[in-house]
């Protein structure tokens, strides 16, 4: 099994200096206390609103003249789908095809179409939209890029660990969601490199937790049952190189609940003028839900997207 090493990272970083954003790590004066700093590291403010073209970009530049020729295929909730369509542009690679669950918030396939990539709806939920990709995969025989076990993209979302500890060294715990892994996968090898002692702490929905699932069983649960979720970037199962490096990256995985989701999204559109998918928005749920984890420490939250739709928008305010 392939592992992502700090220096993977590093070169991450070399490849999409420049191309993309720095983004803010703002204060939260709603959370934050005398003694407890909380930090939002706010992807959402991403291009494409998703920390997802990171990865995507590492992915597209790293691919070979005969791979760029056949063409790439992506599997996605959304984020996933319109980062490779970013960066397939950015890169000159013209054919680009991506396999999305019927589910997938509008908000979400304008921007694959808008980068010039085609959209194909398919499958009621990720694993089975994921399950009619593979087989068109096979036959098609284009390049296919994995938004979760795969290093180059694992590296590239990596290079938020490095800008977190640049930002504010003082930092101890970094919150970050769980979908298949590779975000914090490569948060963690950079940070936990540059600061060994540092908590990484993930957070899943109750309705589709399959990295605990898969830590508590010791099961690689690649598919994993999918309830009904406002957090359509977190289902599915888990990716192979996250599952074999979490033992090493993870500290511990929080599940919240998808009422605390909803709450999380809301507080963060009314206090904190952030709008954030609730996707995104599950660090401050789990913050909000066990506080005595966070106490007396400076922790990042990590705000993963922000790729909300206009509709459950305003349900959100509405509930609140």
């Amino acid at each position: 099994m392939e592992q992502v090493v700090f220096e993977d990272v590093l070169k991450a970083r070399e490849r999409i200096a420049g191309r993309l954003p720095v983004t803010p790590l703002d204060l939260s004066m709603e959370l934050s206390d005398g003694q407890t700093q909380v930090y939002y590291k706010l992807e959402c403010q991403q291009k494409l609103k998703s920390f997802k073209c990171r990865g995507a970009l590492n992915k597209m530049t790293s691919l070979t003249p005969e791979q760029r020729a056949k063409g790439v295929m992506a599997i996605s909730s959304g984020n996933h789908g319109a980062g490779v369509a970013l960066a397939a542009r950015l890169e000159g690679v013209d054919q680009v095809k991506v396999y999305v669950p019927l589910c997938t918030p509008k908000a979400k396939t304008d921007k694959i179409r808008w980068n010039g990539a085609e959209v194909v709806m398919a499958g009621e939920d990720y694993d089975k939209c994921h399950a009619i990709a593979m087989e068109a995969l096979a036959r098609e025989g284009m390049t296919y890029i994995d938004p979760c076990s795969d290093v180059e993209v694992i590296a590239g979302q990596g290079t938020i660990g490095l800008e977190i500890l640049e930002q504010q060294p003082d930092i101890d715990t970094i919150v970050v969601p769980i979908g298949g892994g590779g975000i914090i996968t490569g948060i963690s090898v950079a940070a936990k490199h540059l600061k060994p002692g540092i908590r990484i702490i993930g957070v899943q929905t109750a309705t589709c937790p399959a990295m605990a699932a898969s830590l508590r069983d010791h099961t690689c649960y690649l598919e994993y049952p999918i309830g009904e979720t406002v957090c359509d970037a977190l289902v599915g199962g888990v990716g192979e190189i996250p599952y074999a490096m979490a033992e090493s990256c993870i500290d511990q995985v929080l599940v919240v609940e998808e009422s605390d989701i909803r709450a999380a999204a809301a507080f963060l559109l009314k206090q904190e003028k952030v709008v954030a998918e609730c996707a995104g928005a599950v660090g401050v749920a789990a913050f909000r839900a066990y506080p005595e984890l966070f106490q007396g420490h400076h922790t990042a939250i990590v705000i993963t997207g922000g790729n909300l739709d206009a509709g459950l928008m305003t349900q959100l305010l509405t509930e609140a």
